[in-house]
């Protein structure tokens, strides 16, 4: 049995500390593991696809974290195995992150039916990491049955988690809006579900008028949706208050699609462009790793940042010297 077929079956078999080393491999920017994660992706992939994925986004302050704890406890609680891959912002100077969401979770990952695997983004545009789809598919042959995918906030170039999973919930504060404005339209037509959090004390009407400002949007951006309005929940993370009527609503949303044919085509579709983007990052590591492409960057680099060059004669000549293997 090969190194990714023993690792592959140990995943199944629910083993905990191989599913931190498969998730590690698939994450590794090593060429060597780059081969040996592709074999470990092709021996799991038959025991993927029967989670429930769901990603969840929001400005910071929305409180993410403890949603994600409170809605993780309740599904354990309700016989779930839940799976959350948290993204932590990667410096963009060092490189470095915080992964601080498993000490932010601190009671969900006391639980023996929960997983929580914090990565870095390393900087990728989307808010999540290069390989979170792979580990998504980890933790599925692994046995978990909810995978949530937490997201680096919210932001015009923080969307792919929305082609990665089943459905993809926008949370807010009472009263978000402002943050938002810039990308209110293209935020709210991705999100498949919005939750207006905080929504106890003093802050509670605010949470019912930010939701009824947010069910007007959506009928807005959903002219079509007759469901839109029941798109928008509010829940207090704090107080545990309204959560079980938010996964009931995921529950809902997931049926219909599934019924309709939806979901099977949205995961298609994700496929096939998880292929491309996949086709897209090797050949441009590739090019990077081009000893004929490093040996020309240094002074390419010096001649644009001078203005001897313009950036597009240096990128013609960069893919001149490139001889992919």
């Amino acid at each position: 049995m090969t190194q990714a077929a023993e690792l592959a079956r140990a995943v199944g078999e629910g083993d905990r500390r191989a599913l931190a080393r498969a998730i590690t491999l698939v994450e590794s920017t090593r060429a060597d593991h780059r081969d040996e994660a592709v074999a470990l992706l092709e021996a799991v992939l038959p025991a993927t696809g029967a989670a429930t994925r769901v990603g969840i986004s929001g400005a910071p302050g929305a409180g993410k974290s403890t949603f994600i704890e409170t809605l993780g406890v309740h599904l354990v609680d309700a016989g779930h195995r839940v799976a959350v891959l948290a993204v932590d912002p990667s410096s963009a100077r060092s490189g470095g992150s915080i992964l601080g969401d498993k000490t932010r979770m601190e009671q969900l990952s006391r639980r023996p039916e929960a997983f929580i695997r914090p990565s870095p983004s390393g900087g990728t545009l989307g808010g999540v990491a290069r390989r979170t789809r792979e580990a998504l598919l980890v933790c599925e042959a692994a046995g978990f049955d909810v995978v949530l995918v937490e997201t680096v906030g919210v932001g015009q170039s923080e969307v792919a988690v929305a082609g990665m999973v089943d459905l993809f919930l926008l949370l807010l504060a009472p009263g978000a809006g402002d943050e938002l404005q810039g990308v209110k339209r293209g935020i709210v037509e991705l999100a498949d579900l919005i939750v207006v959090n905080k929504a106890d004390g003093d802050l509670a009407d605010l949470a019912r008028h930010t939701a009824a400002d947010y069910s007007h949007a959506l009928h807005l951006v959903r002219s079509t949706d007759a469901g839109a309005i029941d798109r928008v929940r509010t829940c207090s993370a704090l107080l545990g208050d309204g959560i079980d009527h938010v996964w009931q609503a995921v529950g809902a949303l997931v049926g219909a699609m599934r019924a309709s044919g939806e979901l099977e085509a949205r995961r298609t579709e994700q496929a096939r462009t998880w292929m491309w983007s996949e086709v897209t990052e090797t050949l441009l590591d590739d090019l990077r790793g081009d000893p004929a492409v490093r040996e020309q960057i240094g002074g390419l680099e010096a001649d644009v940042s001078s203005g001897r060059m313009s950036p597009a004669a240096a990128a013609r000549q960069v893919l001149a010297a490139f001889r992919p293997r």
